[in-house]
């Protein structure tokens, strides 16, 4: 499939909430705003980097799918792009990257300290955002995903260099780390709309199927993308001792010469066997198993809104599903 093809969805749902991405637009660049300079550059450099704003854009299509008319599902999806931009300014601390979206990182141009202090100064800021809603099932929506991340983040360290990691215990850090935070995005679209427990729930298992599809696809993408499409260094992971779904396939269904060296290079985040690796992914199915888990998960979102009235906002919702399997970015 063509990157034409590949992003011709991604452009359909823009045009479905351009002015609500307008507006959100509009609050993220009021609320960033510090007295603090460096606060400014970097929060700006990070924001107009772009990215596919994803979970932002499951706030405003939950939200329209369900009739909203307010303007909350605007500071709320400002609110989660801030804490998603935290999580990637300490992510990258952590793995000590130096590219993202296809530039550099905040922690490579500016720093690691200055990094972690903003992501900070981002988490705070989207609490002060939350209090102004004034309701408390967002702010328990919200504490309750960023604790869970940050459980996830500490799971991943732990796997870390880890070739013992199984696919339970990948799959949680998935969970925690990544689909976390499209279910909250999702819950609150529903949330805002007056939605009662059951849809506020079918809401909250989209987003987190969705965000397992997204997470393992940019597994697969690791091995099998380009960097210059993908916008960060293909065998990050690797390099980083990170067991992902594809190595622990083949940690679990390779050679016993290819698990050996698949150890090897987790235990000592080698990238040098970067190539012996790909082969061995590829030849083995463990880049075609981590895609079926992808669409089963995609498959999974789809079904929980089967019950959403037809829209152009539902219909954008089952594309965002079908589009997080077939990309290449």
């Amino acid at each position: 499939m063509s990157a034409a093809t590949q992003t011709a969805p991604q452009n359909t749902i823009a045009q479905t909430i351009a002015a609500d991405m307008d507006a959100v637009n509009t609050v993220i660049r009021q609320k960033l705003h510090s007295e603090v300079s460096l606060v400014n550059q970097i929060a700006e450099y990070i924001i107009s980097a772009g990215g596919k704003r994803i979970r932002p854009v499951l706030v405003l299509l939950v939200a329209n799918a369900y009739g909203y008319k307010g303007t909350a599902h605007h500071e709320l999806a400002a609110v989660v792009e801030f804490i998603h931009t935290a999580t990637l300014l300490h992510d990258d601390v952590v793995d000590e990257s130096s590219l993202r979206r296809g530039r550099a990182t905040a922690n490579a141009l500016f720093g690691n300290a200055a990094s972690v202090l903003v992501g900070d100064f981002l988490y705070s800021r989207s609490f002060q955002m939350m209090v102004g809603l004034n309701n408390m099932r967002v702010m328990q929506i919200l504490s309750d995903a960023t604790n869970v991340i940050a459980e996830g983040e500490v799971l991943q360290l732990l796997n870390m260099h880890d070739p013992d990691v199984n696919q339970e215990r990948y799959l949680q850090v998935i969970r925690s780390k990544t689909a976390k935070l499209f279910e909250a995005a999702a819950e609150l679209g529903a949330l805002i709309s007056g939605c009662n427990d059951d849809q506020i729930a079918a809401a909250g298992e989209y987003g987190r199927s969705l965000g397992t599809a997204f997470q393992l696809i940019d597994d697969v993408l690791d091995y099998a993308g380009d960097a210059s499409e993908i916008g960060k260094n293909v065998g990050d992971d690797l390099r980083e001792g990170k067991p992902t779904l594809p190595l622990i396939y083949l940690m679990e269904n390779g050679t016993p010469e290819q698990r050996a060296l698949v150890r090897s290079c987790i235990e000592q985040g080698d990238e040098q066997h970067f190539d012996t690796i790909l082969a061995a992914i590829t030849s083995s199915g463990a880049l075609d198993y981590t895609r079926q888990q992808a669409v089963a998960a995609a498959e999974r979102a789809a079904a929980a809104i089967a019950d959403l009235p037809d829209s152009i906002y539902k219909e954008s919702l089952q594309q965002l599903a079908h589009f997080s399997v077939h990309r290449n970015h």
